[in-house]
């Protein structure tokens, strides 16, 4: 009931922060490969649209392709952007971390393994830009958690996003210069007390940005700590709401929808 009374609350706000109230969204499971493995992604949209549009690459937090991420996913799908979340960990094979050790074991993979996780995303990347119903020069990439380190790993490569959006990413030891190559704008949205992933360490992140100049804004917010996107008092609900609010701003300046 907690689930569903949250997931209700997500889209009740997001439907506030962009200004649509009708959406009629439609959903879709789309396999697709990376090597030898099996992916399986989620894709989302607002089915009211029509024509070529913005969209949204979503990259889930550390659980994977659960019910929660796909409910964030629609947050994206309900302001009119095609939104695809990728299959980072290999859902088309039945992989699905359900506690926390399995959860940081596949993490692992691939912070140990940047290269696999900059190619990982890039086979989500090109199943979207290639669909009918995006156009590819207007995508933008938006991560939770673990999406938020993968954002950052894939936007080293100069992949083409207008916007790179972490929500309480977790950031770790990125290679020195990364963001030379960056392309678009990130917005950064962290809680203050994180403690895995404190701002001494987003302030890494900042800095790396500053000194490639690539535009970014960055919001802390109070009370706060990791993972706000499920949030567990009411700084984090405000939290929750704000970053939703910025983002939505944020991709409606950029994408003019």
């Amino acid at each position: 009931m907690r689930l569903r009374n949250f997931a209700t609350f997500l889209l009740f706000t997001c439907a506030l922060a962009a200004g649509q109230v009708e959406a009629q969204l439609k959903n879709q499971w789309i396999e697709y490969t990376h090597g030898d493995a099996r992916l399986k992604g989620y894709l989302v949209w607002d089915d009211k649209a029509s024509g070529k549009r913005p969209a949204v690459l979503m990259i889930h937090a550390r659980d994977g392709m659960s019910p929660k991420n796909l409910k964030l996913a629609e947050i994206w799908a309900g302001m009119g952007y095609v939104t695809f979340m990728a299959d980072i960990f290999g859902y088309g094979e039945g992989i699905l971390p359900k506690e926390v050790p399995d959860m940081q074991a596949l993490t692992a993979i691939y912070t140990k393994d940047r290269a696999l996780a900059r190619a990982r995303t890039q086979a989500g990347f090109n199943v979207l830009a290639k669909h009918p119903m995006v156009d590819p020069a207007k995508i933008a990439l938006v991560g939770y958690c673990f999406g938020g380190f993968i954002g950052v790993e894939f936007g080293s490569t100069g992949a083409p996003l207008v916007a790179n959006v972490a929500i309480h990413g977790s950031f770790r030891d990125h290679e020195p210069g990364w963001a030379k190559n960056a392309k678009g704008m990130f917005l950064i949205l962290h809680g203050a007390e994180d403690v895995g992933y404190p701002l001494t360490t987003v302030d890494r992140v900042i800095q790396e940005l500053r000194a490639a100049k690539v535009p970014f804004q960055y919001e802390v917010y109070s009370g706060t700590g990791h993972g706000f996107s499920a949030p567990k008092n009411k700084a984090e609900e405000r939290a929750n709401a704000r970053s939703i609010e910025s983002a939505a701003r944020t991709l409606k300046e950029l994408f003019g929808i």
